[in-house]
């Protein structure tokens, strides 16, 4: 046992970041389990609970469930973006089109100057107006709904598990899995759980399995799911409400993140006895990833517990950032903007998937700003051999939540012309070749 001292958690939290910081412990070691640190301290197991979350909280150390609590700063965790030093063609970022992203300067010159002083509501009245009809559209009218505004839908993911869940608490995640869960997931301390999906969305039996392993949270992307790009079907979410009947207050948290640029009809988990939930919509596809904020639609008890963490004055959303949103998201010339956005993401995949399929790899294109292409072959040997010919791609091992490896690529070329998606399909069809060989 390493040389870890305290009776408080807050002794023993700064015990272990002074063994950190002298270079006893390095990034990547193994920290003690809970039980066996409070058995050594003789102090309750939750004290030893709460002195690891608030290293976890500060990022000096993570947990990777039943892979144990280490030190933070060994292996990089994969994030969405382009590629820091790189001189190949990033073809992985998952962003969007930056030609397509609204110019904001004539709703900056319109919106309300009034200043927003301490003790003022969160959310912006004309913002909440506005969000109110958006989200309710799609909710059954029955349902009680509170909204709350974050800064973007991974603050609002975070907040909602934290104020629900506690360390090792384990939470349904779509397998293969949107970075940004993963690593919201596994930095808190929470357990994933993997729930397999198709083309419809997560599986029946997946999602059973879940709820009988005990999660206490389910984490699902209605359409344009990160990386597949599946999307729920109606028949698939009437299956999947039918499964969630028998735990009504396990939290449902619904992803919406492509929303307005969307290609299919939204279908929902939220079933109208559901008692914990949260639709949760962000603006950052279709008005740009700096636009960090959110609206989630969830039932009163978890919006109050929600808003709990949203104090005016020091972590509330800007007013002049919603008012900016509100006058976007309002401007007819905008909203057209953001449907020919969606159009022309769908258009350039699905081209794209038609020269993948000319070239020996049938593709099925679903919603999103990416295509997740099927190779037959290992992902990592492929992606090796795109870089020899000048392409940086995003191997579908990232997405995974178990071990194995994938036979998948997750692919943004949205944004190539008709020559470079030739190039890459040609580039990728001999690739592909080369690792089969």
């Amino acid at each position: 046992m390493i040389d870890i001292e305290g009776r408080s958690a807050a002794e023993i939290a700064d015990s272990l970041r002074t063994l950190i910081e002298r270079g006893a412990l390095r990034p990547g070691d193994a920290l003690p389990p809970v039980r066996t640190l409070a058995e050594h301290l003789g102090v309750n197991r939750n004290t030893a609970v709460s002195a690891y979350r608030q290293l976890m909280n500060a990022g000096v150390v993570i947990t990777l469930g039943r892979g144990g609590t280490r030190v933070a700063g060994g292996a990089a965790v994969a994030q969405e973006g382009f590629a820091a030093d790189t001189a190949l063609r990033d073809i992985g970022t998952g962003n969007p089109d930056p030609s397509r992203i609204p110019d904001p300067s004539h709703a900056l010159a319109s919106i309300a100057r009034s200043p927003v002083l301490y003790g003022e509501p969160v959310i912006d009245p004309d913002l909440a107006r506005w969000a109110q009809e958006w989200m309710g559209a799609d909710l059954p009218p029955q349902i009680p709904m509170r909204l709350t505004v974050t800064s973007g839908a991974g603050d609002a993911v975070e907040r909602l598990l934290a104020q629900a869940l506690t360390r090792d608490d384990a939470v349904a995640l779509e397998d293969p899995c949107f970075l940004t869960s993963i690593h919201t997931v596994r930095v808190a301390g929470y357990r994933p759980v993997p729930v397999p999906i198709d083309d419809e969305g997560m599986t029946v039996e997946g999602l059973r399995a879940a709820l009988e392993l005990g999660v206490r949270a389910v984490i699902c992307t209605p359409r344009a799911q990160n990386p597949t790009g599946a999307g729920l079907s109606e028949r698939r979410a009437t299956e999947l409400r039918a499964v969630l009947r028998d735990h009504p207050y396990v939290l449902v948290v619904e992803d919406d993140h492509y929303s307005l640029l969307s290609q299919l009809p939204y279908h929902s988990l939220i079933g109208a006895e559901h008692r914990r939930w949260a639709l949760v919509r962000s603006v950052s596809k279709f008005l740009g990833p700096d636009m960090c904020l959110a609206v989630t639609a969830s039932d009163p008890d978890t919006a109050e517990r929600l808003a709990m963490r949203l104090t005016p004055g020091t972590t509330w959303v800007s007013h002049l950032l919603q008012r900016l949103v509100r006058a976007l998201a309002t401007d007819p010339e905008v909203t057209a903007g953001i449907r020919a956005a969606g159009e022309h993401y769908a258009a350039r995949n699905a081209a794209f998937a038609e020269l993948l399929s000319a070239e020996g790899i049938p593709t099925h294109t679903g919603d999103g700003l990416n295509v997740w292409v099927p190779l037959g072959a290992p992902a990592r040997a492929v992606s090796e051999q795109l870089m020899r010919r000048g392409w940086l791609a995003r191997p579908g091992d990232e997405f995974a939540l178990g071990a194995e490896a994938s036979d998948h690529l997750r692919l943004t070329v949205h944004d190539l012309d008709d020559a470079d998606l030739r190039k890459l399909a040609a580039d990728l069809g001999a690739s592909v070749r080369a690792v089969r060989r």
